[in-house]
């Protein structure tokens, strides 16, 4: 106060009493009002965007974000964001499996080629979506009937019989899965 001097941080009534060098009373009263600066912080956790209604700005990616503004009375509102922006998520696998699968995802097997979803919604609203390309790759068993003179090697195993009968050869692909070949095997031998 420019009368005293004095410093005053609290809205009141205040006076001073002076006497001047006639003997009379002076008195100053100063009817104080103090409008204190502010801060305002506020946390948001939102999916893929977020618009301030503090300043109408879109934020996309989390951050601490200030918006300083002065009011009539010359103080200052600082406006404080702390933002979590959680993304909707998309995860694609691709999968090769024997007879059938079971995808951990949802917990459900599967015994047939296709694309398949599985859409969840977390707390903040995003979405994630899995999606799971299955190929189904089945046991597979061929026959073949062959009849040959006096011998056959079979291009299967490389092997060569000498006798009528059946033959199989088994085998296992990277994915697990059984072939089995069958060869039906009819042996004519040379006459003298």
């Amino acid at each position: 106060w420019s009368v005293n001097g004095q410093t005053y941080t609290t809205s009141g009534t205040y006076s001073d009493i002076t006497t001047n060098s006639n003997g009379c009373t002076l008195t100053e009263i100063l009817n104080l009002t103090i409008n204190n600066s502010t801060t305002n912080t506020s946390t948001q956790t939102v999916c893929d965007s977020y618009t301030w209604p503090v300043n109408g700005q879109t934020y996309t990616t989390s951050g601490t974000y200030t918006d300083v503004t002065t009011n009539s009375n010359g103080c200052t509102t600082t406006e404080i964001l702390n933002l979590t922006i959680d993304n909707n998520v998309t995860n694609t696998t691709n999968q090769i499996s024997c007879i059938s699968y079971t995808w951990p995802i949802n917990g459900q097997t599967y015994t047939s080629s296709g694309t398949y979803t599985d859409i969840t919604t977390n707390a903040n609203g995003c979405t994630f979506t899995e999606i799971l390309n299955l190929t189904i790759d089945n046991n597979i068993t061929n026959t073949v009937n062959q009849t040959a003179c006096d011998s056959y090697t079979w291009s299967v195993n490389g092997q060569t019989y000498t006798t009528s009968g059946t033959y199989s050869d088994i085998t296992t692909n990277s994915n697990g899965c059984t072939l089995t070949e069958i060869l039906n095997l009819t042996i004519n031998n040379s006459t003298t």
